[in-house]
Parts: structure tokens; C-alpha cells; sequence
């Protein structure tokens, strides 16, 4: 499964370095991706069956919709892969075992109407099982044709995915299923969303949440769909962290501006909790050679926000802005305080293959267990994180909408004096 950077890198670079030094620049090896993927699928050409432990893992595709292709997948390996499937797990991994694990996910394929979850066939059945399971389950998947295993998919939402082809037959041992899952799955008068924060406050992994929320197989009974897991991530992110919120605006503010700052994998995550009411942003900087820069001469910024109310229309920036801000709720949860936030992020060179935005939720996630320092005001708290920052802290602050925001609003209190 040969696996590519988007540069060219000279061979006696690799030589010198071997993977320890990253002289390339990048954040990962690309060399011990391919050698990792390699050990763990086993081949190197084509194969027409899947045998392997699931995660559970089943990915839908967005494109065709409302007809839409449904992807069962697991290594060629059995045994306990669920480590495969849990964001909470790879924080922890290198980039590059990360990257290769997620590659060795081999997929089989096969369309459904997005409204088959209402009254599942069989097969789908087998497949939402998969994601009813507790745990790994094995299973068996024969292709129609061989499947081409140096062909792979990535995505700035999705976590990277193996190659796939299409299936001729799919059947899965018996399985012990989750018992969360399970209720919400049989309580056909449950709305979705209230089966997704009932699964969230069971402590289900949010990435376990989104695929059961992507196989149909949570909402009432009439109105369930299969919905592609793009926009079942971002759905969930957005549910959970609506929650989140509504309950911290009832809570008293803190009463200073707490700052937080963490360098990791070629990444500056950042972010600034003010006593205010809740205000919230996601801002990014990509520099040129990362994945959204690749060809740009300097760092672009580009911010989304939202008032006390909330926002009406989806950011142009994408689904990290939910999923930092389910970091920004949690963190003010188990303060039992409310305020507004800040939350940016810098992305060199190096970092140059999307990896889905888990990244951000888990990051921001482990910014915020972090002790903050604390400042009075929010010029001393972006002085704190710009010491670290590689964009200038003036780029930041002008395309701020809090921090124009809060200064403007301590400027009408001066003058009110």
C-alpha cells in the first residue's frame, strides 16, 4: 500500500535521518507509514476478501446522496483492533502509527438509499450491528472485484481510510452488543438528538456516537435515515456542544482570562477563556506547504464566531469549530463557570495530510486539562500565548471578533465612568 507525501524528498535525506530527525520537514514519517501499513495489512497488490476484526468500524459516503455508499471495514488481522475506532486512543499515538493503522482499514462497499434505515434489509441489519457491538467483531467480506490496496482516501472530517471495492457478500460472528447503543437503538420514539446526549452523558465515545448516528440506527422509528458520516460528525459535534453550552450560560462567569497554549505534531493550539457572557471563535492559520496552503507565500488566517445566541448559517471554516467548541463547553462544565472563548490554531509545514477533526476535539480536549495561567486583561493573555505564536499577534487580534468585541465593550465602560 505505497503511501505518498505531496513532496519529493531526496533519498539521502532519508538516509541521514531514518525517521528520527524529521529533516524532511514534515510532522510524520511518510517512510515508516508505508513500512507500519505494510507489516499490518500483509500485501502489497490486490485481494478479493476481507477477514479481520471490524473495530467497529462502517464509513458512508456523501457522494450520490440520497443514494449512498455504505463501507463495513476492518484489518486483515483478528483480534482486538477497537483501538482502530477511538479517538480518545490516538491522541496518544504517533502521527504515523495513526496514519498507518487507519490506512490498513480495508472497506467493502454497497449503496442504500439514505431512507432504508426506516425498514433495514437484511444486510443492512448485519452492518448496523457493527456498530451495536461492544467491542471488535469479526467478519467476513468477499468483493466483487480485487481491491486495489494502493488506492486510499483522505479527508479534513473523516479519519483517514483504507482502499475499498465492492462487496458480493458480508457476514460478521456474533457479537456482544453495547448496551447503550442497544437502548437507543429499540427506543423508536427517542429523537436523534436526545439519543446522542443520552449516549454522550454514558461517556460513548464521540466517534462511536457519530457512527451510530450515520447507520441509522438511533432517532424515531419513521423519520431514521443513513446519513454520511462527514456530516454525522459535525452534526454530533454541533448537538453535543449546543448542550453544553445552553447549561454553562445559567452558571456564574469566571472572573479572570484564563489562557492556555500546546505545541504538538507540527500544530500551536491556543485559546483564552474571558469573563464575559458566552462568545465564542475558532480561528486558523495555515502556513504555506500544510494542507491548505500548499502553494500560498504567507500564513492565512481565517476566524468564525458566535454571539451569546448562537450562529444561524454553517462556518465557513468547517467542522473543527464544533468540535473545539465541545472542548470549550467541557472545560467550562467542570469549572461550573461560563464565559466566552477564544480558541485559535497554527498550522506549520509539516503538517501537510488531513487527519479529521478529531484532532482538533481531542487536542483542544487536552489543552484544557492543562492548569491555565490566569491575566486580567485580554491584551496580557494574547502577549502569553504569542510568545509561542509564528503568525503576529496584530494578524490575530484584527481578525478577532472577541477580542474586538470585549475591547470595544470595556471602552464603552471607561467612558461611561
Amino acid at each position: 500500500m505505497p503511501f505518498r507525501a505531496k513532496m519529493r524528498i531526496p533519498a539521502s535525506l532519508c538516509m541521514r535521518c531514518r525517521g528520527a530527525k524529521r529533516l524532511c520537514g514534515l510532522s510524520y514519517c511518510p517512510i515508516e507509514i508505508e513500512l507500519i501499513t505494510r507489516s499490518k495489512v500483509g500485501i502489497q497488490g490486490s485481494v478479493r476478501e476481507i477477514e479481520g476484526s471490524s473495530p467497529p468500524s462502517v464509513f458512508v459516503g456523501r457522494y450520490g446522496y440520497p443514494k449512498v455508499s455504505v463501507y463495513p471495514s476492518a484489518p486483515p488481522i483478528k483480534g482486538d483492533t477497537s483501538s482502530l475506532a477511538v479517538s480518545a486512543a490516538w491522541i496518544d499515538m504517533p502521527l504515523e502509527e495513526f496514519i498507518s493503522q487507519r490506512l490498513s482499514m480495508l472497506r467493502g462497499s454497497t449503496e442504500f438509499s439514505v431512507n432504508a434505515a426506516v425498514d433495514p434489509d437484511k444486510l443492512l441489519q448485519r452492518i448496523q450491528e457493527i456498530s451495536l457491538s461492544k467491542g471488535s467483531v469479526d467478519v467476513d467480506i468477499l468483493l466483487e472485484k480485487p481491491i486495489d490496496t494502493s488506492r486510499i482516501e483522505i479527508d479534513d472530517h473523516v479519519t483517514p481510510m483504507g482502499p475499498a471495492s465492492p462487496m458480493k457478500s458480508f457476514t460478521l460472528d456474533s457479537t456482544k452488543t453495547d448496551q447503550h447503543i442497544e437502548k437507543v437503538y429499540y427506543d423508536t420514539d427517542l429523537k436523534a438528538r436526545d439519543a446522542v446526549l443520552a449516549l454522550y452523558k454514558d461517556k460513548i465515545d464521540v466517534e462511536r456516537i457519530s457512527q451510530s448516528l450515520s447507520v441509522g440506527i438511533m432517532g424515531e422509528g419513521r423519520r431514521r435515515k443513513i446519513v454520511p458520516t462527514r456530516w454525522s460528525i459535525t452534526a454530533v459535534d454541533t448537538m453535543i456542544s449546543d448542550d453544553l453550552v445552553e447549561d454553562i450560560k445559567d452558571m456564574p462567569s469566571i472572573d479572570k482570562f484564563l489562557a492556555y497554549r500546546m505545541r504538538v505534531n507540527g500544530n500551536y493550539f491556543m485559546a483564552i477563556l474571558t469573563p464575559s457572557n458566552w462568545i465564542y471563535e475558532w480561528g486558523e492559520s495555515w502556513f504555506p506547504g500544510s494542507t491548505w496552503n500548499m502553494w500560498g507565500d504567507e500564513a492565512e488566517v481565517e476566524i468564525d464566531y458566535e454571539g451569546y445566541y448562537g450562529r444561524k448559517t454553517y462556518p465557513d471554516i468547517g467542522g473543527c469549530y464544533y468540535s473545539s467548541r465541545v472542548a470549550v463547553g467541557e472545560a467550562f462544565k467542570r469549572m461550573g463557570r461560563s464565559g466566552g472563548a477564544i480558541t485559535w490554531r497554527e498550522i506549520y509545514p509539516g503538517f501537510n495530510i488531513p487527519v479529521g477533526v478529531w484532532f482538533v476535539r481531542e487536542n483542544m480536549r487536552r489543552l484544557f486539562s492543562q492548569n491555565p495561567e490566569e491575566f486580567d486583561t485580554i491584551d496580557e493573555a494574547i502577549k502569553y500565548v504569542s510568545e509561542w505564536m509564528k503568525v503576529p499577534p496584530d494578524k490575530w487580534k484584527s481578525n478577532s471578533y472577541v477580542y474586538r468585541t470585549l475591547r470595544y465593550n470595556n471602552l464603552e465602560r471607561f467612558f461611561s465612568i
